[in-house]
């Protein structure tokens, strides 16, 4: 199964979200949309991830983009974890991980020389057409919800 790349048609979803209701790509047609995978709620890293892009939310939405975060927790996590951090941004649940690995991101991890399966960090960029435009791997939390917002604006 290869990776997706730039250019590529962004696979499709429709996931239940924090509040109840669903999420999906095909709902937010016609706009910018920040897909960003992490692997935890309530983590410290998922926790700044999401802090960040819920304090730049207003920028995101002035250029026009729609910012959605993914994890496997469930929607009650997804709550619990909003109403903690009093985030704005809206989160997907995809508990069978299903989205996770139509993106490719359910990849073996390694932590204290113990090997596992997990979610890889990362962000995609799909532009007004449902193609990909841009994707970071492997993201490091700090100044990367800022860095994916000047790609947005570059759209």
């Amino acid at each position: 199964m290869a990776d997706l790349d730039v250019g590529d048609l962004a696979p499709q979803f429709d996931l239940p979200r924090d509040g109840g209701g669903s999420l999906s790509l095909a709902a937010s047609s016609g706009k910018p949309i920040v897909l960003y995978f992490y692997p935890q709620d309530d983590t410290t890293s998922c926790t700044q991830e999401a802090i960040s892009f819920s304090q730049l939310k207003p920028e995101f939405e002035r250029a026009g983009a729609v910012v959605i975060g993914l994890s496997p927790d469930t929607v009650k996590k997804h709550d619990k974890f909003k109403s903690k951090y009093s985030l704005t941004i809206d989160l997907a649940a995809d508990e069978e991980r299903k989205v996770i690995e139509a993106y490719h991101l359910w990849v073996e991890k390694s932590m204290y020389g113990r090997k596992y399966m997990g979610v890889e960090r990362a962000t995609f960029l799909i532009g007004r057409d449902g193609r990909i435009a841009r994707i970071w791997r492997k993201v490091r939390v700090k100044g990367h919800a800022e860095e994916v917002l000047e790609a947005v604006r570059a759209l």
